[in-house]
């Protein structure tokens, strides 16, 4: 298709650095190319150093995540673009011989019985014969196979369905700290349709939570074309990463945008607010002192922020009342002869009830070989969930302090670790709320219709793991370009 010239050059606005802004960049430039459009894209952050809250610090021969370990291997957003980035011999699989994960109950760890998916119990001996549930909890979980189908379609707390569906104690000793672990929440106030949707599919298909799971699990979809190109320890792999660490994919993507002729541009700088200009492009104003003329902007940034760019939109104003957790991970090396603990496992998850100053504490070196040299251990402590905010109020001396107590009182832990990094993760794991996709489609009707080339995307909308980012951020590129191809087409 021919287009028709205009004596400006376009400019896609993409606002964030993070994950999501970055590959939103990467695929406008892939999409704007295939379709012969020439236009500059400029990512707006702040920060000097791209990536949000994926950061790895490489540091004297180990690999340490500071924000997110891993990623879903089934989730295939981020498998794609790790082939296209040519970053396929960088992926690397958990360690197959570390095949246990435990659960702290009344003060002991518990390994978690095999066939457990999500929490849901998918082999029926192994469940029964766990100390993390009585008896009684035990047949409540099976009365989930007689119950009739309970769903009436509508949207409803993930903690009220799967105590509704297996019981309160399966909630509280299984569930609730898999489940809500993900997004450091109360299950009670989170949006089963926006977190764990196939739950509520499994129960209206097969009537029962349990079967619809199993069945999920004995006929799983054919294996994508994709996964045919990696190896076969890394397709196995439940949970994947980089050899060096997940900021690899940054610096692939800031490698493939850099490229001599991308068009990318990186604008040091805050978007602060965001105007409509009369000839139907907008005008975002930065912190600095400026302002960036664009004909599309892309908002790839946490929900508060988005809602105050939003102002004049009120179906944007549930954005910056959403709720955000702050979290923070202690991360701890130590040489692997001082500690009296077999390390046998991924590490293990706690309760609320438990009432720990740590949710839970990951075996990163048996989990993932690729993270410490020969003979050293690495060990990773998480701090901080819904409801439990009071950890900020510490200084960092004092959550170290309280972490070492924790993993001495659990694992028997006292040596002195050769050196403890500490990360806080401010209002990092936003919370759906009940109603939530119902609401991202109001305010998305919205600005299709009133604000079109705006577009409001990433971790508060659709998902907050890496591959759900991802995919948003492809989406949302291939609609902004095909907008502006509509635009210089005259259509």
């Amino acid at each position: 298709m021919e287009h028709t010239t205009e004596n400006r050059r376009k400019t896609i606005a993409v606002a964030g650095g993070g994950i999501t802004g970055l590959s939103t960049a990467y695929y406008l430039k892939k999409f704007l190319a295939e379709r012969g459009i020439s236009a500059d894209i400029a990512v707006v952050e702040k920060s000097e150093a791209m990536g949000g809250k994926v950061r790895t610090l490489r540091r004297d021969g180990f690999v340490i995540e500071r924000g997110p370990d891993s990623f879903l291997t089934r989730k295939l957003p981020i498998i794609e673009l790790s082939l296209e980035l040519g970053l396929e011999g960088e992926l690397t699989p958990l360690n197959p011989a570390a095949n246990k994960t435990y659960i702290l109950k009344d003060g002991v760890l518990r390994r978690m019985p095999r066939g457990l998916n999500l929490g849901i119990p998918t082999e029926i001996r192994p469940f029964l014969e766990s100390d993390l549930l009585s008896p009684k909890g035990k047949a409540r979980v099976l009365f989930d196979f007689a119950m009739p189908n309970g769903s009436t379609g509508e949207d409803e707390s993930l903690g009220s369905f799967i105590e509704r569906r297996l019981g309160k104690e399966l909630l509280e000793n299984i569930a609730e700290p898999l489940l809500a672990g993900i997004y450091a929440g109360n299950t009670y106030r989170l949006s089963l349709q926006a977190t764990f949707p196939q739950f509520q599919a499994a129960e209206r298909k097969y009537g029962s939570l349990i079967r619809g799971m199993m069945e999920g699990r004995k006929n799983p979809p054919p294996p994508s074309p994709l996964m045919q190109k990696l190896p076969e320890e890394v397709r196995k792999s439940v949970f994947l990463s980089y050899k060096q660490g997940l900021t690899t994919l940054i610096e692939g993507l800031e490698q493939s945008l850099s490229e001599s002729g991308s068009g990318v541009r990186h604008i040091r700088d805050e978007a602060v607010s965001l105007s409509r200009n009369g000839d139907g492009t907008y005008n975002i104003k930065l912190k600095q002192g400026g302002s960036l003329h664009a004909d599309a902007a892309i908002l790839a940034l946490p929900g508060y922020t988005i809602a105050e760019l939003l102002s004049e939109v009120p179906e944007a104003g549930w954005l910056g009342e959403m709720e955000y957790v702050s979290v923070a991970n202690v991360v701890l090396a130590y040489d692997r002869s001082k500690l009296n603990h077999p390390l046998d496992g991924t590490g293990f998850l706690i309760p609320r009830k438990e009432k720990r100053f740590i949710t839970a504490c990951t075996w990163t070196s048996s989990k993932w070989l690729h993270t410490a040299p020969e003979g050293k251990a690495l060990i990773r402590c998480y701090v901080g969930r819904s409801e439990e905010q009071q950890w900020m109020e510490l200084d960092d001396k004092e959550i170290i302090r309280r972490t070492r107590g924790e993993l001495q009182a659990l694992m028997g832990i006292d040596a002195e670790p050769m050196f403890v990094e500490l990360t806080r993760l401010n209002r990092s794991m936003p919370q759906y709320p009940l109603g939530h996709l119902d609401k991202i489609a109001r305010l998305r009707e919205k600005l299709a219709a009133e604000w079109p080339g705006v577009y409001a995307t990433g971790a508060a909308f659709e998902g907050v793991g890496l591959p759900d980012c991802i995919r948003q951020a492809k989406d949302t590129a291939l609609a902004a370009a095909a907008r502006l191809e509509k635009q210089m087409a005259g259509v």
